[in-house]
């Protein structure tokens, strides 16, 4: 039987999907697949596809003619072309037009905009769910989502994300010291600074913190196009919290954290989420999207939106160091219960191998 060959494709690149791909390569490759990874030349450097054993072959940003031509010819002689994401699904869909390549696209979260955008990218959803052999949906929103967007084959395939790969230590008084919580309490948010994903909302809260003695401070890791909004806030407002731009240890800094903070208006298998449940450290969450069944009874769960609700979950956590420890052992059993790395590529394999009648 002739070596199976898998083409993985990324567009804007979230950290949930370009992770997972980097994590699927690697599994695929050990098991005798030949890989190849399409994407922005940016993702390699970050997460190093040919470290994992996969060709790379570097996409052009959307908009650019080229990126189709280039796709298509990575995709001659592939056995399945697996995307991630909708930009990523959109490209492939159309690379593949008159071809008769298995298509599988995996849907890691929804198109959350609004107005003329929203109705364009429904009906991207809508072109790609049924262009594709199989809809893989993180959460079961997103399997019946792309059902009604007339997939022919959608299913849930929950993934587990790799674990930091360095240790990390809780409470580490190093990434205390630097982030300037020593002697207060430290909370952690972690996601692209960008509409949707609840920021605001949790500034707001942040002003209800600053009457709390001692006063926490919130650290937000990330970078986008509200970072200017939101720096303006806090100055003018005097919150105690700091944007402390795209960082690389973002595993250590949470590990440091009393309670990890997830604001968002929709979340698919959120990274934040699984990094803090893994770690032990307490996670406030909004329960939306996939989160609810991501966490289960492990974390403290508020309505999208709802300051009160989330300024009084947090500051109850604060004031409730049984609770918190509580938590964190139920944060590590549930992490316990979602699937391994192994077991999320062998999955995935069981998909291509059905596909190609293997």
């Amino acid at each position: 039987m002739t070596q199976l060959r898998t083409v993985q494709v990324l567009g804007g690149g979230g950290a949930g999907s370009s992770a997972h791909v980097r994590s699927l390569a690697a599994g695929l490759v050990a098991r005798g697949v030949r890989v190849t990874v399409c994407a922005p030349a940016e993702l390699d450097r970050l997460y190093d596809y040919l470290g994992a054993g996969a060709h790379f072959v570097p996409l052009p940003h959307l908009g650019d003619p080229a990126a189709v031509t280039a796709l298509r010819n990575a995709c001659i002689g592939a056995d399945v072309v697996h995307a991630h994401g909708l930009q990523a699904s959109v490209r492939a869909a159309v690379a593949l037009t008159g071809a008769r390549t298995p298509f599988v696209t995996t849907w890691h979260s929804r198109n959350r905009a609004l107005g003329a955008r929203g109705g364009v990218l429904r009906l991207l959803e809508r072109r790609t769910a049924r262009a594709a052999t199989v809809v893989l949906g993180t959460s079961f929103e997103l399997v019946d989502r792309a059902r009604r967007r007339g997939a022919r084959d959608a299913r849930l395939a929950p993934i587990t994300v790799p674990a930091a790969r360095r240790p990390v230590c809780l409470h580490d008084g190093k990434a205390r010291a630097e982030l300037g919580a020593v002697d207060r309490p430290l909370l952690m948010a972690v996601g692209a600074l960008e509409r949707g994903r609840g920021y605001r909302t949790l500034l707001d809260a942040a002003r209800t913190w600053r009457e709390l003695d001692p006063q926490p401070l919130l650290v937000i890791a990330g970078e986008g196009s509200e970072r200017g909004t939101l720096q303006r806030r806090i100055v003018e407002e005097g919150l105690p919290v700091r944007l402390i731009g795209r960082r690389d240890d973002v595993a250590e800094l949470l590990a440091a954290a009393d309670v990890a903070v997830l604001p968002s208006r929709w979340e698919g298998r959120s990274l934040l989420a699984q990094e803090a449940l893994r770690l032990g450290v307490p996670l406030v969450a909004t329960a939306v999207g996939g989160v609810p069944e991501l966490v289960g009874d492990a974390a403290e769960l508020v309505p999208y939106g709802d300051t009160e609700a989330l300024a009084a979950a947090v500051q109850g956590l604060l004031d409730d160091a049984e609770r918190r420890m509580d938590l964190a052992a139920a944060g590590r059993v549930q992490a316990r219960s979602w699937p391994t790395e192994d077991e999320t590529v062998a999955h995935v394999l069981s998909v291509y191998d059905e596909l190609t009648g293997r």
